[in-house]
């Protein structure tokens, strides 16, 4: 164990932003922390009965918290942050797990301020402050993104681990802005799970490319459709999956724009499903021409288990899933024709996608396993076992609700004295 460690388990605060994310995500590392003997309670902003429900059977405890993910107003986040403070006081936290932009930096804040023994801040990309725009960046984004910088070397100074998901984002955040920082870990992702994600022989006949992730214009959801555009004209029977719901941020994809491509014949739209590796086995190549400041893409490392082929950028997060030529190819940012001579190879030469596809799975079994990389996070957290993992009693029972206090959901006072 680190220094804060000892023989009892933990009262560790997992500090995200939605639900969803922490589900499709988080739920591994829930679990095993619960299994190592420790109290979880997992924040999220947009808890409703079921997502609630569904927190509670990973061992976990649910807390609503109240953040603006796209407001840049500081008296929101202050808010925010004060909020957590309460609650970090209240539930007696003793490990503090953000991840995400906004709650790493007033998570991380309320946390310091609440004197939790043990901080930890987990940055999965850069985002949207740190993108590099085609033409330049406007001052707003300048701005944007000296804000931040300022706000990490504030915030990251007093946490007690930092974890970052590539070495361009230590590259261009910590080593290039000077922040001091206790300790550091480079992981390979935040990873997934093989057993989810078993590999499938791609399917040939017809090809078919997939896009999965959120609709954003960063994610490179246009270039995707422009490409699938020229493609269709030439090939007709080549087929075109998009997999997501739309955002709301701007430059998210409108559903009005999306059912055109559907009534058009342009792509197939299942919306946003709860069964994605069946459609990644159904499919040839996985695109992602992503210019967003990824951590490492989940959506590939997925794909890349499942045993597809990927076309990606070779951009920060993104260009650690491809080895070129090899499991796939990436193309430079923003260049749709370079997109669609990589397309055009794999119809030319269908032979390429199974013995790529292989090669994507050895390199997530290699680079990718969430059960090492969870591990790892433990580990270097001190928090391994108490007793082994998988054999743990939940955290809580249940039939146990969140209550009101003040303003502020909470949970029920008789789980805070169980736990």
């Amino acid at each position: 164990m680190t220094e804060h460690g000892n023989s009892e388990g933990k009262r560790i605060a997992v500090v995200g932003s939605l639900t969803n994310a922490m589900l499709n995500f988080r739920s591994d590392l829930i679990r095993d922390m619960v299994a190592a003997g420790h109290t979880v309670y997992a924040f999220a902003c947009d808890y409703d009965a079921k997502s609630q429900a569904e927190v509670e059977a990973l061992g976990a405890i649910a807390v609503p918290y109240q953040l603006n993910r796209f407001s840049h107003n500081p008296c929101n986040d202050l808010r925010t942050s004060w909020q957590l403070y309460r609650l970090f006081k209240q539930l007696r936290i003793d490990v503090s797990f953000c991840y995400f932009v906004k709650p790493v930096l007033f998570g991380t804040l309320a946390a310091w301020l609440a004197k939790v023994p043990y901080r930890v801040a987990k940055i999965e990309g850069l985002g949207r402050a740190f993108i590099d725009k085609p033409g330049g960046n406007g001052l707003v984004c300048r701005l944007i993104r000296q804000v931040q910088v300022q706000l990490y070397r504030f915030v990251l100074p007093k946490t007690h681990q930092v974890f970052l998901l590539n070495p361009d984002d230590y590259q261009d955040l910590i080593h290039h802005y000077d922040i001091p920082i206790p300790k550091l870990t480079i992981l390979n992702g935040i990873g997934t799970c093989l057993q989810r994600y078993p590999y499938h022989p791609p399917q040939l006949e017809p090809i078919r490319f997939i896009f999965v992730g959120r609709l954003l214009q960063e994610k490179g959801i246009r270039y995707f459709l422009d490409a699938a555009k020229v493609i269709k004209a030439q090939h007709p029977r080549v087929e075109f999956v998009v997999v997501g719901e739309p955002d709301t941020a701007k430059g998210s994809i409108s559903r009005d724009e999306l059912t055109q491509h559907i009534e058009s014949g342009l792509i197939v739209y299942p919306g946003r499903v709860s069964n994605v590796v069946d459609w990644l086995a159904q499919a040839s190549v996985f695109v992602l021409p992503s210019y967003y400041r990824e951590g490492v893409p989940r959506s590939t490392q997925e794909a890349m288990a499942v045993g597809l082929p990927v076309i990606t950028t070779d951009m920060p997060g993104c260009r650690e899933t491809v080895q070129h030529g090899k499991n796939g190819f990436l193309i430079p940012p923003h260049q749709v024709d370079a997109l669609i001579e990589q397309m055009r190879y794999f119809i030319e030469h269908p032979e390429q996608i199974d013995s790529m596809g292989q090669c994507s799975r050895k390199l997530a079994e290699e680079k990718f396993d969430v059960v090492k990389i969870n591990q790892q996070i433990i580990q270097a957290m001190g928090l391994e076992a108490q007793q082994t993992l998988g054999q743990a009693s939940t955290a809580m029972d249940s039939g146990h609700h969140p209550i009101k206090l003040k303003g502020v959901n909470v949970v029920n006072e008789a789980i805070e004295k169980k736990s």
